[in-house]
């Protein structure tokens, strides 16, 4: 494998209330029940019980460092809970447990879950995994129950921990053997959450989505800490596009949420920035900003997903606009600056939410202030009810997306995916179109390819690099079988050109494969049809006399 983001209204006049985004959807009616001491703590204890259940579990027990996480998590939670329950004996406290079911979370709950399906049957490591995941509910519902009653006697049961859960597994997770840090990494967001509030609209609200504020910040701990190999980061940014036609069921899957929540302008709005920015840079230099996409599937999640939550966004739609430029921006500069530094890139989407967050009180501001009051879309559709006003937008934004789908800005077959692009673009000197290159080559070598191996090593030798890193290189080509590289040993030595040979049948599998996963096909009638398809020389005569097998 290859290696390496409601509101409450006061009265206004009709023109100012023309630029608001969304109106609050009513609060959902709580049931409510009063509970002693020991009912109350019956509950987190019960979560409790069945995460240390975990541990029984055959892949718990077979590594040592994550059964010690299992055990530790629950330990913190009992220990927690024993001083909580000996404190509200001796204060005679009662607690009220509410059940209180938002639709904004049940319903991203259960979109994000389709995703993470879809996206398993591809990467099994989802699937695999899936035990982790439902271990971080259970530690979740724990931990959000204890430092509500920790602060005061009132807590909300609902499915509030669901996306905050999925959203964490949809951008990154910590590996089995450094698991703990996942379990402090939910519990960062959740008290996040609960104790970072400020003023807004006239009441005290969140400042920060729970889980994009603590992917932050372990992101921020992971590159200082140059760590990034403790998570499977890279892969999950990566894997997200194997399935076919992700585009589209990413499109699909934030219909609803941009429907009941308002949130299209600002998921359109950093998209148009991002692609368009991805367009030019192409038309100026003929290489490809992003690699392999002019949006990275990771970037396009990100801006359906992780920085639309209606609770953490401005409230006009212009600061909606605002908020989605300045998204796609922050990502572009992101990313750069990360590749620059020699860090890994995927963090590009994750970095910015919190300070956007921040920035939505002073957007909401600007975008009310007489100089720019004007360009508020909303102001465009005045007559238009609030549920029209969002079909409207929808309809705009289905539009933009359906011609960059047709014009191929969004779908699987990007060119940048494949080495034929990149072999061009760094002959004629595209902007880092040698480093792409290099970093395919070098995946395909480990993988298997013995012809990528001895390309790699050519391209080593002609930019300066190490001369016994090439030795080693073509040392593994030879011992794959590529026999360029065996020749291509005592040329090295002798500082003679080196020699380049075509790919073989065997080498297709691996450098065909492009970022859509592991090509499973090994026919000879398949492989030539998809190298003629990706521009390789001489490959689409072969394709066309090679026999079909029927």
């Amino acid at each position: 494998m290859k290696k390496t983001s409601k509101r409450h209204l006061t009265k206004a006049a009709p023109s100012a209330l023309a630029g608001v985004a969304m109106v609050a959807p009513a609060t959902p009616v709580a049931r409510s029940a009063k509970l002693s001491a020991i009912q109350a703590l019956a509950l987190p204890l019960c979560f409790t019980a069945i995460l240390a259940g975990f541990t029984m579990l055959p892949r718990v027990q077979g590594n040592d460092r994550l059964y010690r996480s299992f055990v530790g998590a629950a330990l913190f939670l009992l220990i927690w809970s024993a001083i909580l329950f000996v404190s509200a004996m001796r204060s005679k406290r009662t607690f009220t447990l509410e059940i209180v079911l938002k639709k904004q979370h049940y319903l991203q709950a259960c979109l994000q879950l389709v995703l993470i399906l879809y996206w398993g049957w591809y990467w099994r490591q989802v699937y695999d995994s899936a035990y982790l995941i439902a271990a971080q509910l259970v530690f979740a519902y724990a931990f959000d129950i204890l430092l509500s009653w920790s602060r005061r006697d009132a807590y909300s049961l609902g499915f509030g921990q669901f996306p905050v859960i999925f959203s964490i597994t949809l951008f990154f997770w910590f590996k089995e053997d450094w698991f703990y840090f996942q379990f402090l990494l939910v519990a960062v967001g959740f008290a996040a959450k609960e104790m970072l509030h400020w003023n807004k609209d006239g009441r005290s609200t969140h400042i920060f989505n729970p889980s994009s504020f603590t992917l932050a910040l372990f992101s921020i701990a992971l590159i200082v800490s140059d760590r990034s190999d403790m998570t499977w980061g890279f892969l999950v940014a990566n894997t997200e596009f194997y399935p076919p036609h992700m585009y589209i069921v990413l499109f699909l899957i934030g219909l609803p949420g941009q429907y009941l929540f308002g949130v299209t302008t600002m998921t359109m709005s950093a998209i148009v920035t991002t692609c368009l920015f991805s367009l030019g840079y192409f038309a100026v230099t003929g290489s490809y900003f992003f690699f392999d996409s002019y949006i990275p599937i990771a970037v396009f999640l990100g801006m359906h997903l992780l920085f639309t939550d209606p609770s953490t966004a401005p409230r006009t739609e212009l600061a909606r606009v605002m908020f989605g430029v300045l998204y796609g921006l922050s990502t572009i500069a992101l990313y750069d600056i990360l590749l620059r530094a020699g860090m890994p890139g995927y963090y590009d989407k994750l970095l910015q939410v919190p300070l956007l967050n921040l920035s939505i009180q002073f957007l909401d501001r600007l975008a009310q202030s007489p100089m720019l009051r004007r360009f508020d879309p909303a102001r465009l559709g005045q007559s238009l009810s609030i549920t029209k006003r969002r079909i409207a937008y929808m309809s705009i934004w289905a539009v933009i997306f359906s011609g960059m789908t047709v014009a191929g800005v969004v779908d699987d077959k990007h060119p940048g995916q494949w080495l034929p692009f990149w072999q061009k673009a760094c002959a004629q000197g595209a902007p880092h179109a040698c480093e792409n290159l290099s970093f395919l080559e070098e995946g395909f070598c480990l993988d298997g390819s013995g012809w990528a191996c001895n390309e790699y090593a050519i391209l080593q030798t002609r930019s300066g690099g190490s001369r016994e890193a090439a030795r080693e290189l073509l040392q593994r080509a030879c011992s794959m079988g590529f026999y360029a590289g065996c020749q291509n040993g005592p040329l090295l030595e002798n500082g003679a050109e080196l020699l380049r040979a075509p790919p073989r049948l065997v080498d297709f599998p691996f450098i065909l494969r492009g970022s859509k996963g592991p090509i499973q096909a090994r026919d000879p009638a398949t492989l030539y049809a998809l190298a003629c398809e990706q521009g390789w020389p001489d490959t689409c005569d072969m394709a066309r006399n090679m026999p079909i097998n029927r």
